[in-house]
């Protein structure tokens, strides 16, 4: 991988030895289930916040170690809504049990049988999940090697910090750059995360080639996608190393 990024981006393979070695670790023990629903608790929460109210749904339904579909789907909505959850996450929660139940969401040896478009494809028809949570599932669950969630914020930004712009790339223009990175662009992504930790700390290097024809966001654009960023993730940082849920926001997934 480091041949191939020395290789294909000078930029990168700098970010890269500053950031030391890879460490995306794969949380692989949860059902798709689980994970969406997880996801789907979290967003626009903060995380304490968004915990404590998955362990009040979690506890409604006894010594599970995490409820089943069936018994999501039995539970009445004022029970729910109880623990903190809005009517929509109900709503949302509810269709992915449905989905889940009639293998609209495969379980997961299915899921592992299927590549990177089709899983986001089947998971997409939930109500409430987007294709970024499907890319965060896909790294952190499944370990898939190229992934590039080019709507994430806090990627965004770790490129334009990285590669010394002046506005963010626009999710076309990330797409387009990082057809470089292939196969790896799950290590990009997770790189880009680290070089707005490494700008906090005064330790990014500067890029050392020139970018060019890289689209930006005007000043005023790049204040909305921040904002709609932050409320779509429940305003989280960018991804650690663990596998954690991360979330679209800025700079943990």
């Amino acid at each position: 991988m480091k041949r191939h990024f020395a290789k294909c981006d000078p930029v990168m393979a700098a970010l890269m030895r500053a950031a030391g070695p890879y460490r995306l670790e794969v949380e692989a023990s949860r059902s798709p289930f689980e994970s969406l629903a997880r996801a789907i608790t979290h967003q626009q929460l903060n995380g304490i916040v968004a915990n404590r109210i998955l362990q009040r749904f979690i506890a409604l339904f006894g010594n599970e170690p995490f409820p089943a579909p069936g018994a999501v789907l039995a539970r009445p909505d004022h029970e729910l809504r109880a623990v903190g959850l809005s009517f929509a996450k109900i709503a949302s929660l509810k269709d992915l049990a449905a989905k889940t139940a009639s293998g609209i969401v495969p379980d997961s040896d299915a899921l592992v049988a299927l590549d990177d478009e089709a899983i986001v494809a089947r998971l997409t028809q939930v109500r409430g999940i987007g294709r970024w949570t499907v890319e965060m599932l896909l790294m952190f669950q499944l370990g898939r090697p190229d992934v590039l969630p080019v709507d994430d914020f806090g990627v965004r930004n770790g490129f334009r910090l990285a590669y010394g712009l002046r506005g963010l790339p626009t999710p076309r223009a990330l797409a387009a750059f990082g057809e470089r990175w292939a196969p790896y662009r799950s290590a990009a992504a997770w790189y880009l995360w680290r070089a707005v930790d490494l700008a906090r700390d005064d330790r990014l290097p500067a890029p050392c080639a020139r970018t060019r024809g890289v689209r930006i966001v005007r000043k005023a654009a790049a204040g909305r996608v921040r904002r709609k960023s932050a409320a779509a993730a429940g305003r989280r940082r960018a991804p650690s190393t663990r596998a954690a849920p991360p979330r679209r926001g800025r700079s943990k997934r």
